[in-house]
């Protein structure tokens, strides 16, 4: 338990680039069975992202030199008599980097949807199903759905899905994918 607080406090403190955006948490943690007794597992799982291939690999570099480092320095002050602490790393999802240029085609037929329907456009990297065809050269977006909403990702997210707002944000979506498919 204390190598891998050691690895959270040392991960945060890292510093990281807001351009190109690039982010990371540990946000999830668990373990040992009782107050009264040594954790025999503990776990967390860190989420790691970038805008940039080279920056999400770098920081993956250093998010393993800090465990390893956190481990290592557990060793040194507590007795390994009955075994050295250890980490085993396991990928549980990947959310590869990418971008989609804003002067495509695509992103300028979203524009010009998201406009007519009355929208103001905004670009903004983000987590969603467009990051494994970007990551693989396809060009690819996401278009919001017209509702307004805040606080993405906390316990206390929300999103008003006032049902004019929805469905010209919906058009606007549709709009594109008949412009991209060449019926518009």
């Amino acid at each position: 338990m204390f190598a891998m607080a050691d690895a959270i406090s040392r991960l945060g403190r890292v510093p990281v680039p807001s351009e190109p955006k690039t982010t990371y948490s540990a946000s999830v943690t668990g373990g040992g069975t009782s107050i009264n007794s040594i954790p025999n597992t503990v776990w967390t799982e860190f989420d790691l992202r970038s805008e940039s291939v080279s920056e999400l690999a770098a920081l993956q570099q250093r998010f393993l030199q800090i465990v390893h480092a956190a481990v290592a320095a557990e060793n040194d002050i507590r007795s390994t008599r009955n075994g050295a602490v250890t980490a085993d790393i396991l990928p549980i999802g990947d959310r590869p980097a990418g971008h989609t240029s804003e002067s495509h085609e695509l992103v300028q037929f979203a524009k010009a949807a998201i406009s007519a329907k009355g929208f103001d456009t905004s670009f903004e990297a983000s987590s969603t199903d467009a990051n494994i065809p970007m990551s693989m050269g396809i060009p690819a977006i996401r278009i919001g759905s017209g509702g307004t909403g805040a606080r993405e990702h906390s316990l206390d997210e929300w999103i008003d899905v006032e049902p004019a707002a929805s469905l010209r944000g919906m058009e606007a979506g549709l709009a594109t994918l008949l412009a991209v498919a060449g019926v518009v």
